[in-house]
């Protein structure tokens, strides 16, 4: 095949180097402009894969640390500045440019393809992702943020280069060409991730299908459309590193599976009964059978056990029965527990359910364990559920409906339950509230966190509520503040739940006196716990708001 070369346009310096050097004319064995298109075509792909690499290091951390917020700035602001120190070192490889490229592209598949891989085996077989930042988990996360943002950081200048080598053109226009590439392709990973990789494939599977697709790709643009550049031995190199990378991935692949059972029971124990992947979050229940003690946990948080389950339900839910309570409105909640308890009182006559994840009401109506611990909640007529944000119903729910609200939520301190404990969202359950009624908020942990705790109850008073603030221990079987609680390393954890009553007036912290007894409640415990709590005090908190969150 005659080998194309388009004229240099007028005024264009003469090309130096020599061969191979910097701006030497590809030796292509297609057209320029086709080969042009397909460089553009690579960008295109690699920028996509570069992305879901970005998005799956702050899903996985958040997931695994949470607050989500510092983990995605973390992740992000590392990967930016690696990106620029890996396009500054780049330079040195103009020369090289094609064999420089394919070697980067290698590296990067493999790495971006396994970090998920590589930061979940960390976090389930070491569980320290609680401590400092210089702890080794953490300093993995910030290292695979870093390596990854230099190689996405290096294709640039060198994906220039062979742009330039294809056809020459003045430097704006190839910025602009190759940036055009690099946004759509971006724009396609980062909405190919939530909606495509991560509901079909998983984390894991999406990284290692993410990274061959990478390395395919990158070894293909640059073995063949610039083969002619690169050296016999440089091309048997970049196609053994190549064919490695793809081994590699492959069998990961593989095996990720069996990894997954693997380092599923080395985060929640031998006794995991089932464990999905909703469209919200990672449901696991272990236990409940032979004697064993169940566990429900969401993205690897114990929100339920069994064992100390009914202290804190019976303390969320009984304080916020006294008074009429007809009309009863549960956020969160999907386990069914606190409609257990509430549905003990005779004189209820609605439970709405507002649960965001269907996943869970469906076991808690179905598996077996945890529909005997909730009483078989959702077969009593009474009980109706609706799939919804909390934040949305309040909106859409008419004045005056109810006249118990219980918040049975997540701790402030998770980003994503940050705006339900803000004062527009408390301004939202005094509106629904009929005159007299109550609302009753789990606030987080009391012992280890008092400034999130009384930051919520400042932001009750600040709605127009008068609170009751009181806590409940936990027992000695290790289950701790349900949501507050990662399953790998509980020995930290807080030991106490942080509840608050409110009401438009001041309300009684008292049990029902002609109500059902609870059986791990008393009101001799719940005034003692409630003047525990009274002295963790955080005087002069500001409210918690939407556009200034204090969590």
């Amino acid at each position: 095949m005659i080998e194309q070369h388009a004229p240099a346009p007028p005024g264009t310096p003469p090309h130096r180097g020599g061969p191979g050097g910097p701006g030497a004319p590809a030796r292509l064995p297609v057209r320029p402009g086709t080969g042009r298109f397909l460089v553009l075509a690579g960008v295109f792909v690699c920028a996509a894969c570069g992305l879901v690499y970005e998005l799956e290091l702050v899903a996985l951390a958040s997931y695994l640390i949470g607050d989500s917020v510092t983990q995605a700035s973390v992740v992000l602001s590392v990967m930016v500045f690696a990106m620029g120190i890996g396009s500054l070192a780049a330079k040195r490889l103009r020369r090289l440019a094609a064999a420089g490229f394919g070697a980067i592209e290698a590296t990067l598949a493999l790495v971006g393809g396994c970090s998920a891989l590589a930061l979940y085996a960390v976090f389930a077989w070491t569980g320290d992702w609680g401590g400092l930042w210089a702890s080794g988990p953490r300093c993995l996360l910030v290292a695979f943020s870093l390596t990854i943002g230099l190689l996405i950081g290096a294709e640039v200048p060198l994906l220039m280069e062979l742009i330039q080598r294809i056809r020459r053109q003045d430097a704006g226009g190839a910025v602009a060409d190759l940036f055009a590439a690099d946004y759509v392709g971006a724009l396609v990973g980062g909405l190919a991730f939530p909606f495509l990789l991560l509901p079909l494939l998983g984390q894991l599977t999406g990284a290692l299908i993410t990274g061959a697709v990478n390395a395919v790709v990158g070894g293909a643009l640059v073995l063949g459309l610039f083969r002619r550049d690169l050296t016999r031995r440089a091309r048997w190199l970049l196609l053994a590193a190549n064919a490695t990378v793809l081994a590699v991935l492959a069998s990961a692949a593989v095996l990720v599976d069996d990894f997954e059972r693997a380092a599923r029971q080395a985060v929640y124990g031998q006794d995991v009964r089932v464990a999905l992947q909703t469209e919200v979050q990672e449901v696991v229940l272990t236990g409940g059978t032979r004697g064993r003690p169940f566990g429900l946990f969401l993205d690897g948080r114990l929100r339920v056990s069994g064992r100390d389950e009914r202290r804190y339900h019976e303390a969320l839910v009984h304080p916020a029965m006294t008074g009429p309570h007809a009309r009863v409105l549960i956020l969160g909640g999907g386990d069914g527990l606190a409609a257990r308890e509430v549905l003990r009182y005779s004189g209820v006559r609605r439970v709405d359910v507002a649960e965001i994840d269907p996943g869970v009401v469906r076991l808690a109506r179905h598996d077996p364990a945890l529909s005997a611990l909730n009483g078989h909640a959702y077969d009593d007529p009474r009980v109706r559920v609706t799939t919804a944000d909390a934040f949305c119903l309040l909106r859409a729910a008419p004045p005056a409906t109810y006249d118990v609200v219980v918040a049975d939520l997540p701790d402030p301190g998770i980003t994503a339950s940050t705006k339900l404990y803000s004062q527009e969202f408390y301004g939202l359950a005094r509106r629904v509230l009929a005159p007299g009624g109550r609302l009753v908020v789990h606030a987080g942990p009391v012992s280890s966190r008092p400034r999130a705790f009384w930051t919520a109850e400042s932001t009750l008073r600040a709605s127009g509520f008068r609170t009751a603030p009181y806590r409940v221990t936990g027992s000695d079987t290790g289950f701790t503040a349900g949501p507050d609680r990662t399953a790998a390393h509980p020995s930290g954890a807080p030991r106490d739940w942080g509840l608050v009553l409110a009401a438009r007036t001041a309300p009684p912290l008292r049990l029902a006196p002609r109500g059902p007894h609870p059986r791990t409640l008393t009101q001799a415990r719940l005034t003692a716990d409630a003047r525990e709590a009274s002295r963790t005090r955080v005087p002069g908190l500001p409210p918690s708001t939407l556009l200034h969150p204090r969590y």
